[in-house]
């Protein structure tokens, strides 16, 4: 492998984020600049943040050399993949590992971009404010740098576990209904943000008995302009009554939920519409600018406790992500048949630290945890805070449909595209009750107005960073695990259980 070694900065597109994150890259570009040299490799830098599609073709697509993406802040999928994809140069993605400078969330959603359009590339982490001094960084460092890839331990992955008849006659239950009548997926745009792992499309589902119907977000403009001011009131007076409590201050006030419930009136007048199963919402960036953050409406849709309601949830994945509307929609399915909760929740993976002697994650999502997350009673809301999402990325004010997960067992799932077929992700888990002191500090430490949830999610740290294909997770409590491996398997994905057991 070459000697020289380009770095570059794969960014996002808004101009802020990256403007926050600049000092936090130069000091992480250093720090590998500083490895690299330690291990006598030469670096050199592809100047200035990749914030669009075609920076990242113009700037990475003439590089041969090996190629180094900084992952220390959130960024884009397609401001590396899209410069990079028909090549095979070396390719490593190297993060941080921070909550408040999420670059280990980009490199997991970036990881499986690459993934998803078979551009092998390789990964590196590390904790340490000196990366030299990290002994696992730089073993995986000097691996990649000697041989254009680095691999790392697979003894948390089965690709088959027993599946007790019990379980197996529950997903033969699930899977005969879908087969009578396929899943459809009401799609609010596509995947936002350049989440091209998060895409399926048709081709995809359609063999595994789903569907999706798009329709323009524009619908949600239009058509809530008809909303009758009385059914908003009514909403409003519902989430009131049901133990909603929201932080008014500022321009965050009654009539920013108000309208936030005007869109959740007329997306629920499309499902009624289209008799719809599930729902896929890309919300950013095309809305900020017009309508109020989704955060708070998906929360309701994912509770079957909400304004006109039918005692039964609509399993709503924020982003559009089919790579966890699909897992959601079958693990509510599972849950319903076994007789469990069937509230399926959608997390980002966005940091974790170790607590009496085990590791766990902090998934943190703007908005799609439902109620029962919070409060275990399907009939409240109860332990529901809405805080005005940060102004900085959202200029149009509304709040998130936040709270404190509480203790219980979980099984949790991931859809990805791996060699242009559809494989899932399995395990098993459970959400901790941390101390009110460690909770804060590292809630505090992410964002504090999303929903927050400490997870083991029964794998350790590094396996998740090293094999783990996606930023998003989805999870329910109970245990459904064999029951969702036998009916991925059954209707067609190819299934990777990830655990420590």
């Amino acid at each position: 492998m070459s000697d020289k070694i380009a770095l570059f900065w794969p960014g996002d597109y808004r101009e802020l984020p990256n403007e926050s994150a600049l000092p936090n890259m130069e000091e992480a570009t250093q720090q590998l600049e500083k490895a690299l040299k330690k291990i006598g490799r030469e670096s050199y830098r592809i100047p200035g943040y990749i914030t669009k599609p075609h920076e990242s073709i113009e700037k990475l697509g003439p590089v041969n050399d090996p190629m180094i993406g900084v992952c220390v802040h959130w960024f884009y999928g397609p401001h590396t993949t899209d410069g990079v994809v028909g090549k095979d140069n070396p390719l490593l993605l190297a993060s941080n590992f921070s909550g408040e400078w999420p670059g280990l969330v980009g490199l997991l959603n970036t990881g499986a971009c690459l993934e998803s359009v078979n551009r092998k590339f390789s990964r590196a982490w590390t904790d340490h404010e000196d990366y030299t001094t990290d002994d696992f960084f730089m073993t995986h460092l000097e691996e990649w740098c000697k041989t254009g890839a680095t691999s790392y331990a697979e003894d948390e992955i089965k690709m088959d576990v027993p599946v007790s008849a019990e379980a197996q006659a529950i997903a033969d239950g699930v899977q005969k209904g879908i087969e009578e009548r396929r899943v459809l997926a009401l799609m609010l745009g596509d995947t936002s943000m350049g989440m091209i792992n998060g895409y399926f499309g048709p081709r995809l589902l359609n063999p595994i008995g789903f569907t999706e119907h798009k329709v323009d977000q524009a619908w949600i403009i239009d058509r809530g302009k008809r909303i009758e001011q009385s059914r908003i009131d009514e909403a409003y007076k519902f989430v009131c009554d049901k133990g909603v409590n929201f932080h008014y201050q500022g321009d965050f006030d009654a009539n920013a939920t108000k309208e936030q419930l005007r869109d959740y009136l007329a997306v629920l007048d499309m499902i009624d519409e289209f008799k719809s199963d599930c729902l896929g919402w890309q919300y950013q960036l095309g809305m900020i600018p017009m309508r109020p953050p989704s955060d708070f409406c998906e929360g309701l849709f994912n509770s079957t406790c909400r304004p006109e309601g039918n005692g039964d949830t609509i399993a709503t994945a924020t982003e559009a992500d089919q790579g966890n509307l699909v897992p959601m929609e079958m693990m509510k399915r599972l849950c319903k048949a076994k007789g469990l909760h069937q509230s399926v929740a959608f997390h980002d993976v966005r940091w974790g630290g170790e607590h009496n002697g085990r590791f766990a994650w902090v998934l943190l999502n703007s908005g799609s945890a439902g109620a029962y997350a919070f409060n275990h009673d399907p009939d409240t809301l109860e332990g529901v805070h809405s805080y005005r999402q940060p102004a900085q990325y959202f200029p149009i004010p509304g709040g998130t449909f936040a709270g404190e997960s509480k203790a219980g067992e979980i099984t949790w799932s991931r859809a990805y595209i791996k060699d242009d077929e559809l494989w899932m992700d399995i395990g098993q888990g459970e959400v901790v009750k941390l101390p009110p002191e460690k909770r804060d500090q590292w809630w505090e430490g992410t964002t504090r107005e999303w929903p927050f949830m400490a997870c083991d999610m029964g794998i350790t740290r590094d396996t998740l960073m090293a094999h783990y294909m996606s930023n998003h997770v989805a999870v329910s409590y109970g245990d459904i695990f064999e029951e969702m491996v036998a009916l991925s398997k059954g209707l067609g994905f190819k299934v990777r259980v990830l655990s420590d057991k």
